[in-house]
């Protein structure tokens, strides 16, 4: 049985081995990851694909800005399981996300992607040339998606990212909890 669902922290790991198998250490070196780094992902729009209790789809969307003061979503990666993969389940990923973005509000969606793959979910080019990334990229691949007529027009300048920063554990307390015994499953350090 296939369920998209919300991805969840219990996730993490899956999701990290799935991009790994898909992508390979590459995908850090990536000008799209400079716009996730020590990112959150937009609420509610990290989704999953999961088959029989295994996590084997994941599409994340951030926040970024399509030049000045024109908030957007990035979207990626999107990866499917090699194994499963020309069955459909991307397809259906990609139009949950994008639903849930448009229920959510948000009026555009860019992409660095395979143009033939995401056309079929109308994104095009049309609306990108007066934009650029931070970094190298392919310019046929730089793709956007209007969900309201028109928003992107006139769009121009850097794409940057807006959204929140990422929580980050406080390792020395972390360690010294971990020294004390006070961690879930944990002993103390001897």
């Amino acid at each position: 049985m296939i369920t998209i669902r919300e991805e969840s922290f219990h996730d993490v790991e899956a999701r990290e081995t799935l991009l790994d198998t898909c992508f390979g250490p590459a995908r850090f070196q990536k000008t799209c990851e400079r716009l996730r780094e020590g990112r959150k992902a937009a609420d509610g729009l990290s989704l999953t694909i999961e088959q029989n209790g295994e996590l084997v789809g994941t599409v994340r969307l951030w926040h970024v800005s399509a030049g000045p003061n024109r908030a957007a979503l990035m979207l990626g990666p999107l990866a499917i399981d090699p194994a499963l993969q020309s069955l459909g389940l991307g397809g259906k990923l990609m139009r949950e996300s994008l639903k849930r973005a448009a229920d959510l509000g948000h009026k555009a969606v860019l992409l660095v992607g395979d143009a033939p793959y995401y056309e079929r979910f109308g994104f095009s080019t049309q609306k990108t040339g007066s934009l650029w990334l931070p970094g190298p990229y392919e310019r046929n691949r730089f793709l956007a998606l209007e969900m309201e007529e028109g928003y992107l027009d006139g769009a121009r300048g850097l794409v940057s990212a807006t959204g929140a920063f990422e929580d980050k554990p406080d390792l020395t307390a972390l360690v010294a909890a971990a020294a004390q015994g006070r961690l879930p499953g944990m002993r103390p350090a001897a």
